[in-house]
Protein backbone atom coordinates (compact mmCIF):
# COMPACT_ATOMS: atom_id res chain seq x y z
CA UNK A 1 0.00 0.00 0.00
CA UNK A 2 1.34 3.43 -0.93
CA UNK A 3 0.62 6.74 0.75
CA UNK A 4 1.33 10.20 -0.62
CA UNK A 5 0.26 13.68 0.37
CA UNK A 6 -0.15 16.96 -1.43
CA UNK A 7 -3.07 19.03 -0.18
CA UNK A 8 -5.10 15.84 0.21
CA UNK A 9 -3.83 12.49 1.52
CA UNK A 10 -3.70 9.76 -1.12
CA UNK A 11 -3.76 6.10 -0.14
CA UNK A 12 -3.72 3.59 -2.95
CA UNK A 13 -2.74 0.09 -3.94
CA UNK A 14 -2.55 -1.42 -7.39
CA UNK A 15 -4.95 -4.31 -7.91
CA UNK A 16 -7.49 -2.88 -5.44
CA UNK A 17 -10.48 -0.85 -6.72
CA UNK A 18 -10.36 2.89 -6.24
CA UNK A 19 -13.02 5.59 -6.61
CA UNK A 20 -11.60 8.70 -8.32
CA UNK A 21 -13.16 12.11 -8.82
CA UNK A 22 -11.62 15.12 -10.50
CA UNK A 23 -13.15 18.41 -11.53
CA UNK A 24 -12.62 21.37 -13.80
CA UNK A 25 -10.39 24.12 -12.48
CA UNK A 26 -12.43 26.75 -10.58
CA UNK A 27 -15.63 24.70 -10.85
CA UNK A 28 -16.63 24.96 -7.18
CA UNK A 29 -18.37 28.15 -6.13
CA UNK A 30 -16.09 30.49 -4.18
CA UNK A 31 -18.63 30.46 -1.35
CA UNK A 32 -19.07 26.82 -0.35
CA UNK A 33 -21.85 26.36 2.20
CA UNK A 34 -21.14 23.14 4.07
CA UNK A 35 -23.48 21.86 6.79
CA UNK A 36 -22.62 22.91 10.34
CA UNK A 37 -20.71 20.46 12.52
CA UNK A 38 -17.93 18.03 11.85
CA UNK A 39 -18.23 16.03 8.63
CA UNK A 40 -16.48 12.75 8.03
CA UNK A 41 -14.65 12.43 4.71
CA UNK A 42 -17.59 10.67 3.01
CA UNK A 43 -20.04 13.37 4.07
CA UNK A 44 -17.65 16.13 2.97
CA UNK A 45 -17.24 14.43 -0.42
CA UNK A 46 -21.04 14.11 -0.86
CA UNK A 47 -21.49 17.80 0.05
CA UNK A 48 -18.83 18.82 -2.50
CA UNK A 49 -20.39 16.58 -5.16
CA UNK A 50 -23.81 18.20 -4.58
CA UNK A 51 -22.21 21.64 -4.98
CA UNK A 52 -20.69 20.55 -8.29
CA UNK A 53 -24.02 19.13 -9.49
CA UNK A 54 -25.88 22.32 -8.55
CA UNK A 55 -23.26 24.81 -9.78
CA UNK A 56 -24.80 27.55 -11.92
CA UNK A 57 -21.56 29.39 -12.53
CA UNK A 58 -18.04 28.28 -13.24
CA UNK A 59 -16.89 26.24 -16.20
CA UNK A 60 -19.01 23.39 -17.53
CA UNK A 61 -16.99 22.46 -20.61
CA UNK A 62 -17.82 18.77 -20.19
CA UNK A 63 -21.42 19.56 -21.13
CA UNK A 64 -20.25 19.92 -24.74
CA UNK A 65 -20.69 16.58 -26.55
CA UNK A 66 -17.35 16.63 -28.42
CA UNK A 67 -15.43 17.24 -25.18
CA UNK A 68 -17.41 14.63 -23.22
CA UNK A 69 -16.97 12.10 -26.06
CA UNK A 70 -13.21 12.72 -26.11
CA UNK A 71 -12.98 12.07 -22.36
CA UNK A 72 -14.99 8.85 -22.66
CA UNK A 73 -12.65 7.72 -25.44
CA UNK A 74 -9.60 8.55 -23.28
CA UNK A 75 -11.05 6.60 -20.33
CA UNK A 76 -11.51 3.54 -22.55
CA UNK A 77 -8.12 3.99 -24.25
CA UNK A 78 -6.24 4.21 -20.94
CA UNK A 79 -8.01 1.05 -19.80
CA UNK A 80 -8.16 -1.08 -22.95
CA UNK A 81 -5.02 -0.03 -24.84
CA UNK A 82 -2.60 1.31 -22.21
CA UNK A 83 -3.75 -1.16 -19.55
CA UNK A 84 -3.49 1.42 -16.75
CA UNK A 85 -6.60 0.07 -15.02
CA UNK A 86 -9.55 -2.27 -15.20
CA UNK A 87 -12.56 -0.01 -15.75
CA UNK A 88 -15.69 -0.70 -13.66
CA UNK A 89 -17.80 2.49 -13.93
CA UNK A 90 -17.54 6.13 -14.99
CA UNK A 91 -19.58 9.26 -15.57
CA UNK A 92 -18.67 12.54 -17.24
CA UNK A 93 -20.69 15.31 -15.58
CA UNK A 94 -20.73 18.93 -16.84
CA UNK A 95 -17.88 19.95 -14.51
CA UNK A 96 -16.43 16.77 -13.02
CA UNK A 97 -15.65 13.09 -13.66
CA UNK A 98 -16.18 10.01 -11.49
CA UNK A 99 -14.27 6.80 -12.18
CA UNK A 100 -14.30 3.41 -10.47
CA UNK A 101 -11.31 1.33 -11.54
CA UNK A 102 -8.76 -1.18 -10.38
CA UNK A 103 -5.32 0.33 -11.08
CA UNK A 104 -2.58 -1.70 -12.74
CA UNK A 105 -0.13 1.23 -12.40
CA UNK A 106 0.61 3.66 -9.59
CA UNK A 107 -2.20 6.15 -9.00
CA UNK A 108 -0.09 9.24 -9.83
CA UNK A 109 0.79 7.73 -13.22
CA UNK A 110 -2.85 6.83 -13.89
CA UNK A 111 -4.20 10.30 -13.07
CA UNK A 112 -1.34 12.15 -14.79
CA UNK A 113 -1.87 10.18 -17.99
CA UNK A 114 -5.66 10.51 -18.05
CA UNK A 115 -5.91 14.12 -16.90
CA UNK A 116 -2.91 15.23 -18.94
CA UNK A 117 -4.09 14.02 -22.34
CA UNK A 118 -7.70 15.08 -21.80
CA UNK A 119 -6.63 18.57 -20.64
CA UNK A 120 -4.39 19.00 -23.68
CA UNK A 121 -7.08 17.84 -26.10
CA UNK A 122 -9.90 19.80 -24.43
CA UNK A 123 -7.84 23.00 -24.37
CA UNK A 124 -7.17 22.58 -28.09
CA UNK A 125 -10.84 21.83 -28.86
CA UNK A 126 -12.04 24.83 -26.85
CA UNK A 127 -9.21 27.18 -27.90
CA UNK A 128 -8.31 27.74 -24.25
CA UNK A 129 -4.83 28.96 -23.39
CA UNK A 130 -2.98 30.26 -20.40
CA UNK A 131 -4.73 28.39 -17.60
CA UNK A 132 -5.22 24.92 -16.16
CA UNK A 133 -8.12 22.80 -17.37
CA UNK A 134 -8.47 20.38 -14.42
CA UNK A 135 -8.14 21.16 -10.74
CA UNK A 136 -4.66 20.00 -9.78
CA UNK A 137 -5.59 17.32 -7.25
CA UNK A 138 -8.11 14.53 -7.50
CA UNK A 139 -10.22 12.92 -4.80
CA UNK A 140 -9.54 9.21 -4.33
CA UNK A 141 -11.04 6.58 -2.06
CA UNK A 142 -9.75 3.02 -1.74
CA UNK A 143 -12.72 0.62 -1.99
CA UNK A 144 -12.70 -1.63 1.04
CA UNK A 145 -15.25 -4.39 0.31
CA UNK A 146 -17.77 -5.69 -2.24
CA UNK A 147 -20.77 -3.93 -0.73
CA UNK A 148 -18.97 -0.58 -0.88
CA UNK A 149 -17.90 -1.33 -4.48
CA UNK A 150 -21.53 -1.77 -5.56
CA UNK A 151 -22.65 1.30 -3.61
CA UNK A 152 -19.99 3.41 -5.35
CA UNK A 153 -20.81 1.97 -8.79
CA UNK A 154 -24.48 2.84 -8.26
CA UNK A 155 -23.54 6.29 -6.94
CA UNK A 156 -21.46 7.02 -10.06
CA UNK A 157 -24.05 5.82 -12.56
CA UNK A 158 -26.93 7.56 -10.77
CA UNK A 159 -25.14 10.94 -10.61
CA UNK A 160 -26.84 12.28 -13.79
CA UNK A 161 -30.26 11.35 -12.34
CA UNK A 162 -29.51 13.06 -8.99
CA UNK A 163 -28.33 16.15 -10.90
CA UNK A 164 -31.57 16.25 -12.93
CA UNK A 165 -29.87 15.66 -16.29
CA UNK A 166 -31.87 12.50 -17.12
CA UNK A 167 -34.65 10.40 -15.59
CA UNK A 168 -32.98 6.98 -15.85
CA UNK A 169 -29.29 6.07 -15.59
CA UNK A 170 -29.20 4.35 -18.98
CA UNK A 171 -30.35 7.56 -20.72
CA UNK A 172 -27.09 9.42 -20.00
CA UNK A 173 -24.67 8.60 -22.79
CA UNK A 174 -21.51 9.80 -21.01
CA UNK A 175 -21.56 7.11 -18.33
CA UNK A 176 -20.82 3.43 -18.11
CA UNK A 177 -24.57 2.76 -17.74
CA UNK A 178 -25.48 4.77 -20.85
CA UNK A 179 -22.46 3.52 -22.78
CA UNK A 180 -23.38 -0.10 -22.13
CA UNK A 181 -26.98 0.37 -23.30
CA UNK A 182 -26.24 2.81 -26.10
CA UNK A 183 -27.84 5.76 -24.27
CA UNK A 184 -31.30 7.04 -25.00
CA UNK A 185 -32.83 6.47 -28.46
CA UNK A 186 -32.34 10.20 -29.18
CA UNK A 187 -28.59 9.69 -28.82
CA UNK A 188 -28.28 6.92 -31.40
CA UNK A 189 -25.81 7.80 -34.10
CA UNK A 190 -24.01 10.43 -32.02
CA UNK A 191 -21.98 8.15 -29.74
CA UNK A 192 -18.32 7.98 -30.68
CA UNK A 193 -17.36 4.77 -32.42
CA UNK A 194 -14.02 3.75 -30.97
CA UNK A 195 -14.60 0.02 -31.25
CA UNK A 196 -14.19 -0.32 -27.48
Amino acid sequence: MTFSRRRLPHLYETDQPIFLTWRLHDSLPSYRPFPKGALNSGQAFAAMDRLLDEACDGPSYLRQPPVANMIVEAIHYNSNILGHYLLHAFVIMPNHVHLLATPAVALPKLTKSLKGITAKRANAMLALTGGPFWQEESYDHLVRHDMEFERIRNYIEANPVRAGLVREVREYRWSSAGWATGGSPADQGVRPTTGQ
